[in-house]
């Protein structure tokens, strides 16, 4: 019992120093989640934002019908499928890279960064000029590799742009990925690896053994957050593609962006943005409970 009031206390004290950062929080998140859950629920109009007329799930009612935000969400699955895995594979073959020795490691490690360091704006106007179908760069190569006779579309081309769109988004995520991936293989004992080496382990398993059940949990915490970010991305798509062509690149908060500040349909707008704030919560069950019955396989508390 004399060990439960200092802990009482202690949890009292921890309560109340976080308590101004929950406050502010909840001003700053919990207010614009409350209104945009409330519009979602009316018939706003963007020219006329403070009349509303409540219409209950009518908006919710008319995404769930239309095939077009079927393909939309089915879109968003693979955008958020595709820049994930990539970005994490890619992330980790240059953590890798940048966890071993070899003369200018400090060079390439600044150059990986570089993509991370650019802004999305000039990010989106290059790969713009390097997708042109007629004085693009990549076109160029390929004709003069032979690999290619005529130019490819590549944004405007529906069954080739969203691995366009994805391209550039892994290209310029990735190195996100391999910064966390390298502090995590930094943290791996070196006892670890000099045991497997001694039992005859290398390589691949090496790899398989030794280094990615290391950095598991750091892999998961990824997963959660580029799935996340994958889901709310505008910026880079928007400038590329503006969600097109036919709709092929359209995700959630393009559709969004279009029926809010376009159609001038904010309560529209605001259920998508409902539904795409609910596939984020989902995301964060699904994670927490992965993460918490691989730690009970493993016996960790």
């Amino acid at each position: 019992m004399s060990g439960q009031a200092p802990d009482r206390a202690t949890n009292r004290a921890a309560w109340i120093g976080i308590a101004p950062a929950v406050l502010l929080l909840a001003t700053i998140q919990g207010y614009p989640i409350i209104r945009g859950v409330y519009l979602s629920l009316t018939n706003t109009s963007l020219l006329s934002p403070n009349v509303s007329q409540f219409v209950g799930f009518a908006n919710f009612a008319r995404l769930l019908g239309s095939a077009l935000f079927e393909k939309t969400l089915i879109v968003t699955l693979v955008y958020a499928m595709g820049s994930v895995v990539g970005a994490i594979g890619l992330g980790l073959i240059a953590a890798l890279l940048m966890n071993s020795d070899f003369f200018g490691r400090g060079l390439v490690r600044s150059v990986i960064l570089v993509p991370w360091a650019t802004p999305q704006v000039a990010v989106a106007l290059v790969f713009v000029w390097m997708f042109n179908p007629d004085y693009g760069v990549l076109n160029f190569a390929l004709k003069g590799a032979g690999l290619a006779d005529e130019g490819v579309l590549w944004l405007n081309d529906p069954h080739v742009a969203m691995t366009s769109v994805l391209l550039v988004t892994i290209w310029k995520i990735f190195p996100f990925s391999a910064l966390v991936l390298l502090a995590a293989l930094q943290s791996i004992p070196a006892s670890h690896e000099e045991a497997a080496r001694i039992d005859g382990v290398k390589g691949l398993a090496m790899l398989s053994e030794i280094t990615l059940p290391g950095i598991r949990r750091t892999i998961l915490v990824l997963v959660l957050f580029l799935s996340i970010w994958s889901l709310r991305r505008f910026e880079l798509i928007w400038l590329l593609t503006r969600g097109g062509p036919v709709r092929a690149t359209n995700t959630l908060v393009i559709d969004l962006y279009r029926e809010a500040f376009i159609n001038a349909r904010l309560g529209q707008g605001a259920a998508i943005g409902v539904v795409g704030f609910l596939a984020s919560i989902v995301i964060t069950i699904v994670y927490y409970r992965v993460e918490r019955n691989a730690a009970r396989r493993a016996g960790e508390p």
